[in-house]
């Protein structure tokens, strides 16, 4: 991706957390990006693809954003809680990006075809946190019995509530920390400890 191709789409998430997908107007964002409306056009061709490829953007962002120095030492366990905990961090991008996606999300029930580009951005999140599941079930993490993949959903789909809740002040942050942690045991049994 080009320089001018991620200022746009920074500029797009700004637009769609500020007002919205239906609110997104195409010369909103090129005046947002300093570019011309008809660059914004030559590099994404039209308003859906512009939605679309800021849909993949921000999950990209999402998962670009994990701090691999603070993943490294983890057990599975620990990078599962960290993989999941991410999405509530009270940092600039978490908050921009969080509220994009759900943006994305409700504008989707109206556009159907955001819902193959989302289905499969939500598929991709499930199966990263499938495997961190099994590999915490291969450490002796995680109840043996869990089923990894029904886990995964659960998880990543209270997430999403937990933050739209924290993100519109109905839930503090650390409280929705709590819960999450609280699923966490719910879903894989009491975390072991330590020696």
């Amino acid at each position: 991706m080009s320089d001018r191709q991620r200022t746009i789409l920074e500029a797009a998430v700004r637009t769609i957390a500020r007002s919205g997908v239906r609110g997104l107007r195409v010369e909103e964002v090129a005046a947002e990006a300093g570019v011309s409306t008809s660059l914004l056009y030559y590099h994404f061709k039209d308003r859906a693809g512009l939605v679309r490829r800021t849909l993949e953007f921000v999950n990209d962002r999402a998962g670009d954003s994990a701090d691999p120095a603070a993943a490294r030492d983890q057990s599975p366990r620990g990078l599962l809680e960290h993989q999941l905990l991410m999405e509530i961090q009270d940092s600039p991008t978490v908050r921009e990006d969080s509220t994009a996606w759900g943006e994305l999300r409700a504008a989707a029930v109206f556009e159907p075809d955001l819902q193959v580009t989302l289905a499969q951005s939500t598929q991709v999140w499930v199966e990263e946190i499938a495997e961190s599941i099994k590999a915490s079930q291969l450490t002796g993490q995680a109840r043996r019995d869990a089923d990894p993949y029904a886990a995964a959903e659960r998880l990543t789909s209270l997430v999403e509530g937990l933050s739209e809740r924290w993100l519109s002040g109905s839930l503090a942050q650390d409280r929705a920390v709590v819960l999450l942690r609280g699923a966490i045991d719910v879903e894989l049994g009491p975390a072991p400890t330590q020696p």
